[in-house]
């Protein structure tokens, strides 16, 4: 039996310190049959028993606590081993260098950082808030280890380890009229203020796109270029957007805002890729964040499917 690793050492550890199989097995969210095979099992290639069974419970004997003891201390001396190679893989040092759109200053991003720091608190971050194109310049001259941008267009320079296609459509506060409309046309909004996502945003050429496309010109309207500014004049009720779920799906889960997709022919969604070097050596730990954006990034899909389809 290879103690240290063995499901045995857990179970044993256990029932030492609760002095009960029933306890053992609640704990360890398995079956007595279990735990009681595996103490019966080491006892047997041990050659000695190592509890007294006694009808007040479990208690360990002169073979079990020197056991009991040994194992405590294997247990503390394979974490100094773990460590070890943590240290070898760049899990007890170094930094994670990337880069991400001002568009998810608020988002998953942030659950990710806060992951990583609780499990690698000795981990250091480089976070570049750049434009897309920027970003993309950084990663493929290997100043960042991967980058989250929209649309990416160096595609040969550029290795995409994952994608959301986001949809465009109206983000309505919850106070206006239209909020409780399942489906919104141009011509329901002539009255509201518009409120225009403006060059540089990636947006500003898709909805300009889309108002030409409608030979819709709004009569009242406020020009943008930040979206978080452009978040906080529709928290204000000062109006209607067009904006891609990805700049305001949190809002959208907690109910504060409503959307409506577009769905017109040739009206293409916005891509969020996370992306790498081609031949970029990246850490562990690198990989481990890079991991766990795509499981949020899946997260994301499915919420966004929920909310709007």
């Amino acid at each position: 039996m290879n103690l240290p690793f063995s499901r045995f050492t857990e179970y044993f550890v256990v029932v030492a310190k609760t002095g009960s199989l029933r306890r053992a097995a609640d704990q360890l969210f398995i079956s007595v049959s279990a735990v009681h095979r595996q103490i019966v099992l080491a006892e047997e290639q041990l050659g000695v028993a190592l509890f007294e069974r006694l009808p007040s419970g479990l208690k360990l004997t002169l073979a079990g606590e020197l056991l009991y003891a040994d194992l405590l201390g294997w247990q503390k001396d394979f974490q100094l081993t773990q460590k070890r190679l943590n240290e070898i893989q760049g899990l007890q040092r170094g930094s994670i260098d990337f880069g991400m759109i001002s568009a998810l200053s608020e988002s998953f991003v942030s659950a990710v950082i806060q992951s990583i720091h609780q499990q690698y608190s000795w981990i250091n971050f480089n976070i570049r808030v750049l434009d897309s194109e920027s970003v993309a310049d950084l990663v493929i001259n290997a100043e960042l280890d991967f980058g989250l941008i929209l649309n990416p267009k160096h595609q040969h320079q550029l290795h995409i380890n994952a994608f959301v296609e986001m949809p465009l459509g109206f983000v309505i506060p919850k106070q206006n009229p239209l909020a409780h409309k399942d489906k919104i046309y141009f011509s329901d909004t002539i009255e509201f203020n518009h409120i225009i996502p403006a060059a540089p945003l990636i947006i500003h050429d898709h909805v300009t796109a889309l108002y030409k496309k409608h030979d819709f010109n709004p009569l009242h309207k406020i020009k943008c270029n930040d979206i978080r500014m452009m978040i906080s004049l529709l928290r204000q009720n000062l109006g209607i957007g067009i904006m891609s779920y990805l700049d305001v799906y949190p809002l959208i889960e907690s109910g504060e805002f409503e959307f409506r997709a577009i769905n017109e022919q040739g009206l293409h969604p916005i891509t969020l890729a996370l992306c790498v070097a081609p031949k970029r050596q990246l850490s562990r730990i690198s990989q481990i964040m890079m991991n766990q954006i795509v499981e949020e990034m899946e997260a994301l899909k499915l919420c966004m499917i929920k909310n709007i389809y």
